[in-house]
């Protein structure tokens, strides 16, 4: 019988109150090491942002967190991640339904070759959601922030408006199965500065609901936009021979204004990286 994570009660908001508890994981893709001996907790319904080089291991701890490693063959995660006080490796632990608990959104927008409103209802439609379709596409795109700009055309094709409205399209498709945690791979990378500006409003508002863990090569943007902040970083740099590994972890702010560790300060300040 296939075990099922323990749902939370929206009250649990705390700074000191987990959602993930990482203690030594660590994953390796055949015989290469990406990331070794990471240890570290995500607080819930804060926003979390995943800095440092690339090759650091930052989008793989990322993959992680909704098992989306288990798409990778030859992949193998060691250590302990517990979401919610749970092993989600768990030989029982359906990886489906870590997957509906914990969305993500990818670097390039991604909408489905289908209507505005068929690509919001698209995940709820699968999960068997018997409420009203059309109030709860209206209330994900309103909390995506962009209902307003589609509300007349949700008719027509995802794939039609901007790369900024695709960008918040998919987020709105994320969120409309109502997950605890949404997972950002440099959502902001591929789009313009008014259009980055629009998504980290949109990650602040959403911080008040959801779990946010953000990767992001942008230090600017992970100074506005998030609560803790972990840098990784590789021994030397050798990002192709040695494993990704954590170096700091703290309130944004201390890492930007106040760490004593020369290798976050020389990489916050683009000494390296």
């Amino acid at each position: 019988m296939t075990a099922h994570l323990t749902e939370t009660t929206a009250d649990r908001s705390a700074v000191d109150d987990p959602v993930f508890e990482i203690a030594d994981a660590s994953v390796t893709y055949g015989s290469f090491v990406a990331l070794r001996n990471v240890s570290f907790d995500i607080p819930r319904n804060r926003v979390t942002a995943l800095i440092g080089p690339s090759g650091c291991g930052k989008s793989t701890l990322l993959r992680c967190l909704n098992r989306m490693n288990d798409l990778i063959p030859g992949t193998t995660v060691g250590g302990t991640i517990n979401f919610n006080g749970e092993n989600m490796y768990d030989d029982d632990i359906d990886a489906a339904e870590v997957r509906r608990r914990i969305g993500m959104v990818f670097q390039r927008p991604n909408p489905f070759q289908m209507s505005i409103y068929d690509n919001v209802a698209f995940g709820p439609r699968l999960n068997g959601y018997k409420g009203n379709m059309d109030d709860l596409v209206e209330r994900s795109l309103q909390r995506a922030g962009l209902w307003d700009e589609v509300y007349k055309k949700l008719k027509d094709s995802g794939t039609a408006i901007s790369g900024g409205q695709q960008q918040r399209l998919c987020i709105a498709r994320a969120i409309a199965v109502e997950p605890e945690v949404l997972l950002m791979d440099e959502p902001c990378s591929a789009l313009d500065p008014i259009a980055t500006l629009k998504i980290e409003d949109l990650i602040r508002e959403l911080a008040g609901t959801l779990t946010i863990v953000i990767v992001t090569h942008n230090m600017q943007q992970a100074g506005r936009v998030s609560d803790k902040t972990a840098f990784f970083s590789v021994e030397d740099g050798d990002a192709d021979r040695r494993p990704g590994e954590l170096v700091e972890f703290a309130d944004t702010e201390y890492i930007f204004t106040k760490t004593t560790n020369k290798r976050t300060e020389d990489y916050i300040s683009g000494r390296f990286g």
